[in-house]
């Protein structure tokens, strides 16, 4: 279990999160949803170790793998850039047919375009296993078949090696396919939290619920 106690973050006089109390079960698959500047990708880079947190304590037990907001590709083709975290070919065969690569496998990977080069990033960090897969923005650059190989992929792997997920989204699609708790945030702090359909029908707050009036669901 995550446990989150009076976590917070601060740049100078701005506090961009704000979380007293905060814990994520065992192999929960949790959508951190919220405007930009909400405070999304700030918890997920403290989780994942990129950032320090101002105060307050959390708690992860085991591995953790991380896929960033803005993708990037290494030199080489498609294959190597898998094989660079570490996996073996036929494993980065196998994740580049799922997520529908694998016709793209021996070129440059410098050479994709957005949405490839994301699902080429998520080839990359499925390939571990871990015990807390942190994904920020995962389908951002996807169209819509593309987004839906990615939450198809998300689900398996979790699935396979029963790990937590926490995943930052603007979509609707990914928050309610692919999520069993959905967490609204604004300016750092918790406008509502419970499983997505629960939430999208009784948002808690007026400012949750005229952000979830915003999303095209």
């Amino acid at each position: 279990m995550i446990e989150i106690n009076n976590l917070k973050k601060r740049y100078g006089e701005r506090t961009v999160l704000d979380i007293p109390s905060l814990s994520i079960n065992d192999g929960e698959t949790l959508a951190l949803a919220g405007a930009n500047g909400s405070g999304k990708t700030t918890l997920l880079k403290i989780l994942g170790g990129t950032v320090k947190a101002s105060e307050g304590s959390f708690s992860i037990p085991g591995s953790i793998l991380y896929m960033p907001q803005n993708s990037y590709a290494f030199r080489g083709d498609l294959i190597r850039n898998i094989l660079i975290s570490g996996a073996d070919r036929s494993k980065a065969f196998e994740l580049l047919e799922k997520l529908e690569l694998s016709h793209l496998a021996d070129k440059k990977a410098k050479s994709l375009s957005g949405g490839e080069l994301q699902r080429l990033s998520l080839c990359r960090v499925l390939s571990g296993k871990c015990d807390l897969l942190l994904l920020d923005e995962p389908t951002s650059a996807c169209d819509a078949n593309g987004a839906e190989l990615v939450i198809k992929a998300i689900k398996d792997y979790q699935k396979s090696c029963g790990c937590t997920v926490i995943m930052s989204t603007h979509s609707p699609l990914l928050a309610l396919n692919a999520s069993d708790r959905l967490i609204i945030l604004n300016s750092g702090k918790i406008e509502a939290d419970g499983s997505p359909e629960e939430t999208l029908a009784n948002p808690g707050t007026q400012w949750a619920k005229s952000f979830i009036a915003g999303w095209k669901i």
